[in-house]
């Protein structure tokens, strides 16, 4: 009996589904605010408000295109110490122009000192900052006022050197 009532359910339950010709996938912006992305301006705003402080970027980008930019703000309501600023540089044709900014307050700064094969840099005010490859992309971290920034890069972007990344370091005033 139990058999008939679980193939019964199957079968009763076995509804077909038609996909529209005329559905297209979400837009690069539309799925980038489907996670919370929002401008740049906007969430750079929302992180200084926040701290009640102001954020100084990067003047300076990799020299490669890039067709939009996204940020947002993430605020830790529960633990009150992943606080941080995300910017990203995509490029919609090529998926490896992939270029990030995350920012956040020093006093719940990212210690990177285990990280292996790490080189050390020093920028133009004297502050360490230590470049490292990991999986898929490379990371530039460096201190600046009271902020610890992580710089990102995709690893198929091959001429973005750790040269390049301490120019745009030091291009943060």
């Amino acid at each position: 009996m139990l058999s008939i009532i679980c193939v019964t359910i199957c079968f009763s339950t076995n509804e077909k589904m038609f996909a529209n010709p005329n559905d297209e996938p979400p837009s690069l912006e539309e799925g980038y605010a489907e996670v919370g992305y929002i401008s740049v301006e906007a969430a750079v705003k929302g992180f200084e408000n926040h701290f009640k402080q102001d954020v100084k970027l990067p003047t300076i980008k990799p020299s490669i295109p890039f067709t939009h930019q996204f940020g947002r703000f993430n605020e830790d309501k529960k633990y009150k110490i992943n606080d941080s600023l995300e910017i990203k540089f995509v490029n919609e044709k090529a998926v490896e122009n992939h270029y990030k900014i995350d920012i956040r307050p020093l006093k719940n700064k990212i210690n990177f000192k285990d990280v292996a094969n790490q080189e050390v840099y020093t920028l133009k005010n004297g502050q360490k900052a230590i470049y490292f490859e990991h999986q898929l992309f490379n990371f530039f971290i460096f201190e600046n006022g009271e902020w610890q920034y992580m710089l990102g890069i995709d690893k198929r972007a091959s001429n973005v050197t750790p040269d390049t990344f301490v120019e745009i370091a030091n291009s943060v005033e």
